[in-house]
């Protein structure tokens, strides 16, 4: 058994003025996201500069943070949030949901394809491989506010958060779990995969899979938020049942790719 090191949420206090390090988790993710972005924009034949990696990060760091806020009302609590709407603000308290920041990062980036004459796959091929550095650190940012941990376990590493659990039961650190496969296994697979020429659609179909199954799998062993619980027997959640479209969808963008996917060599968008 493991104690959380029980951080303070907020990492500095001047007067009125907080911050939370689940804020600067966030700017961690994008000012991360861009760097890679510059980088991979600046290999040969990228057809992507840095202020287009400036705007299209701008763009989509609008879809994440309306569609994740959104999408946790939407999709999790909106009762509460229709008693005490003040709070829908208060995205430094947690409260962020993936698939519903996924959703705002789809319409971002049609925009800016639309801005950009390009096509929606071009935009969302070069983004899909910055994703897990925000993911993981996003993640991080739950860890440290003591949230999203899972189900009571034996495990050597199991883990007992005292600010948020009163049982003070050791549970799977299941928001550790999901900043290791999100975030940094998730980047190696897509670095990687991207970093040879690939079909249109390739990438985005391997960031959904992979996404999608890792999110579907952490939730075998963490707990539902208790408002809503689960949806059938003591396994089936909110997040798995989203995350199966994902997976599906990315599938069936890698067939569509075809067998040129997994050998590296690129073919003409249709």
């Amino acid at each position: 058994m493991i104690m959380h090191p029980n951080m303070d949420p907020v990492a500095l206090s001047v007067g009125p003025l907080k911050v939370h390090w689940y804020g600067l988790m966030y700017l961690v993710g994008f000012v991360g996201g861009y760097w890679l972005g510059v980088y991979r924009a600046g290999q040969p034949g990228s057809g992507w500069n840095r202020d287009e990696v400036s705007d299209l990060l701008f763009y989509v760091a609008l879809g994440v943070i309306l569609g994740g806020r959104l999408g946790y009302v939407l999709f999790y609590n909106l009762p509460h949030y229709l008693e005490q709407p003040q709070e829908l603000l208060y995205i430094w308290t947690g409260g962020m949901s993936f698939h519903g920041g996924l959703v705002g990062v789809i319409i971002a980036m049609a925009l800016y394809a639309r801005k950009t004459s390009r096509t929606f796959l071009q935009v969302s091929d070069f983004i899909a491989p910055l994703a897990p550095l925000g993911l993981g650190a996003g993640r991080i940012g739950n860890f440290i506010n003591q949230e999203l941990w899972g189900k009571a376990s034996d495990l050597p590493w199991a883990m007992v958060f005292p600010r948020t659990d009163p049982t003070l039961v050791p549970r799977h650190p299941s928001m550790l779990y999901e900043a290791l496969l999100e975030g940094v296994v998730l980047f190696v697979v897509l670095w990687s995969f991207s970093g040879r020429a690939r079909p249109s659609g390739a990438v985005s179909g391997l960031f959904l899979v992979c996404y999608g199954l890792f999110r579907i799998l952490v939730e075998l062993v963490r707990l539902p938020d208790a408002h809503i619980g689960y949806l059938y027997a003591d396994w089936l959640t909110v997040g798995q049942v989203l995350s199966i479209p994902m997976v599906l969808f990315g599938l069936w963008l890698m067939l569509r790719a075809g067998p040129e996917a997994s050998a590296g060599t690129a073919r003409p968008s249709q």
